[in-house]
């Protein structure tokens, strides 16, 4: 144990992970620490195979080059636009650069066994690569996805016991592309801050943060490790003050099976058929407000994720508009039917533009090819 965090050495747990039962035992003392203790768990060499780390980062790198040359710098959910290199979906990008690295680097049984601890089986991965700079800046302290990422005043209409679900949905992690000391700026934690309920409505008032930067902890990480945290520990990545080490993390953010509805519908085809029809009875029968409310609720996507983060980022906000918010700006602006029909698959065709354009490129690029292995 390490300033209150448990630290894992999973090679000599190895043999641990490799039997059934001895497996089921560890990874309900990881959801006992990560849930009702500190909140927080250190694999030692989580992803041991540091050839597969290094190819992964000269992905990550063509990747970010290439990106920033396009469309320069992305934005960050809780730093200033520019202070990072970012990399979003960066799973998805990295499995269709190099499916065989992916295999090598996602093959890592600790991690798996991780996921499964706090999540339960059937989980979604996803990813996004942070690279912050000498000289880059540190977050501010915050709470993560789900409710992390929303307003105060959204977070607000969520009931308490929501406020609970909220953090076993989803598990956060992060692996160490490189040596990580404390000058590097690994990430700052509070142990033990899960606890707190209230802790998605205090995380931005000035008292909290306050209390965080005083209190809070790090850990140094070498190449491999991995660091997996519930995400209503209160956290944020440190100030680089190194003068040479270029900061890379692969962090991780795993989903709950749980998290989606039982069926699909066309929720866009709904919201198409119902605009005119909501408008006119707004109009002429004095439809109430919290009954158009009702309606739309029903109908539309009232969530802005999952989305995709390089064509819809976090600029002004933490999350994107949903299918709802669009509906009711269509009502208020009096949208014209033909107009709100546009909006609507306009949104929906960025997404699919942005697809068919990243096929096309990973289809018509060369293979890449594994980096020589050093000696």
């Amino acid at each position: 144990v390490h300033a209150n965090i448990p630290v894992y050495d999973m090679p000599a747990l190895a043999d641990v992970l490799a039997d059934p039962v001895q497996r089921q035992q560890l990874m309900a003392e990881w959801a006992w620490v990560l849930g009702k203790s500190a909140g927080v768990i250190v694999l030692r060499q989580g992803q041991p195979d540091h050839d597969a780390i290094d190819r992964a980062t000269g992905v990550f790198n063509d990747i970010i080059a290439a990106e920033e040359e396009t469309s320069g710098a992305k934005a960050d959910h809780f730093a200033a636009t520019g202070s990072n290199s970012r990399i979003w979906n960066a799973l998805e990008k990295q499995c269709l650069a190099d499916p065989e690295g992916f295999a090598a680097y996602f093959g890592a049984v600790a991690i798996e066994a991780a996921c499964e601890a706090w999540v339960g089986p059937a989980y979604q991965m996803t990813a996004q690569v942070n690279v912050v700079r000498p000289g880059g800046q540190a977050q501010v302290a915050h709470r993560d996805y789900h409710l992390g990422f929303q307003t105060a005043a959204v977070a607000a209409r969520f009931p308490a016991h929501v406020h609970d679900l909220s953090q076993v949905m989803t598990l956060q992690g992060a692996i160490a592309h490189c040596d990580m000391p404390i000058e590097s700026g690994p990430t700052k934690l509070l142990p033990f801050s899960q606890l707190f309920r209230p802790g998605y409505m205090a995380y931005r008032r000035p008292e909290f943060a306050a209390f965080f930067e005083e209190n809070y902890v790090q850990m140094p990480l070498q190449k491999g490790d991995v660091l997996f945290f519930n995400p209503a520990l209160f956290h944020g990545a440190g100030p680089n003050t190194s003068h040479d080490i270029h900061r890379m993390a692969n962090l991780l953010q795993v989903s709950s099976a749980f998290g989606r509805a039982m069926e699909n519908a066309d929720r866009r085809g709904m919201c198409k058929a119902l605009f005119p029809v909501i408008q006119r009875m707004v109009a002429t029968s004095g439809l109430s407000k919290v009954r158009c409310d009702a309606a739309i609720a029903a109908a539309a996507e009232g969530y802005g994720f999952p989305t995709n983060l390089d064509t819809d980022p976090p600029i002004g906000g933490l999350a994107p508009d949903s299918m709802a918010q669009l509906f009711h700006r269509g009502l208020e602006q009096g949208m014209l039917p033909e107009a709100f029909g546009d909006a609507l698959d306009a949104q929906a065709a960025m997404l699919a533009r942005w697809k068919q354009a990243r096929k096309a490129r990973w289809i018509n690029s060369p293979p890449l090819k594994a980096p020589a292995r050093k000696t």
